[in-house]
């Protein structure tokens, strides 16, 4: 039987790996103590834009997980970083939640909605025709389009629904213009979970539940891949994909095992 190499940082996707919603999944808390008690490196780092790190400790705090604040990176923060780096107080007329606001803000970035430097668009459950219409027509005006993350689905408790791609589709096609994705699989992302972690990616393991983000970002960033079937990727999907992650688990509970 395959198993892990001796890898000393773990970067683990959240939604669909360590929970469904507001449910634990079976496995999750196992493969944290052993986190702890094996002293390895690790790194929630997740697409989800709409919360902070704060927001997200003090979620699994309530599933029954105690983890620092520091072991959590999302494509908010992501987003908020490479944009300080490209254009140090530029503005952007901002679709999503108070998770990508407050990092934006952090930044140093400023909201706008007359003439931005930049439209950025992330998860909300309050998107709707307006935001479009406006985007639209800032991205016209000349606004760069900026998107969190690439996942066209997120799934919840009983399904999926429709995430940051999905969004952005109808301002790429009215405009004709092309977001830039920061989030995964964009190696930015990975880069930055890699340095937090101050290991190398040959010493690092990728473990998510989607063949198009996940397992591509670790295979893409030199990092041993783990696909676990509690998300959104199946057995019967992996032949979809001319790629493959090295070892194919049920979930996340086997990894201590």
């Amino acid at each position: 039987m395959e198993t892990l190499r001796s890898n000393e940082g773990f970067i683990c996707d959240m939604d669909g790996v360590i929970y469904h919603g507001n449910q634990l999944l079976d496995g999750a808390k196992e493969f944290v103590d052993w986190l702890y008690r094996e002293n390895k490196q690790f790194l929630f780092l997740t697409n989800a834009s709409s919360r902070s790190p704060r927001e997200l400790q003090k979620k699994l705090s309530r599933l029954g997980l105690e983890i620092s604040e520091d072991h959590f990176y999302t494509s908010a923060l992501a987003t908020a970083r490479f944009l300080q780096s490209q254009a140090p107080g530029c503005s952007a007329y901002v679709i999503g939640d108070h998770g990508l606001h407050n990092a934006l803000y952090d930044c140093g970035i400023t909201i706008n909605d007359i003439d931005p430097d930049y439209v950025v668009v992330g998860e909300t459950p309050d998107y709707c025709f307006e935001h479009i219409t406006r985007a639209m027509n800032l991205v016209n005006k000349g606004a760069k389009l900026i998107a969190t993350n690439s996942d066209l689905t997120g799934p919840v408790e009983g399904g999926f629904i429709p995430a940051c791609r999905a969004l952005v589709a109808p301002i790429e096609a009215t405009t004709g213009k092309k977001a830039y994705y920061v989030g995964k699989p964009n190696p930015l992302m990975m880069r930055t979970g890699l340095q937090r972690l101050g290991v190398h990616s040959s010493e690092a393991v990728m473990i998510g539940d989607r063949m198009d983000t996940d397992i591509i970002a670790g295979i893409e960033t030199g990092l041993d891949t783990v696909l676990v079937l509690s998300g959104v990727s199946t057995r019967e999907t992996l032949n979809e994909f001319p790629y493959r992650p090295r070892l194919v688990l049920n979930g996340i509970g086997e990894i201590p095992d």
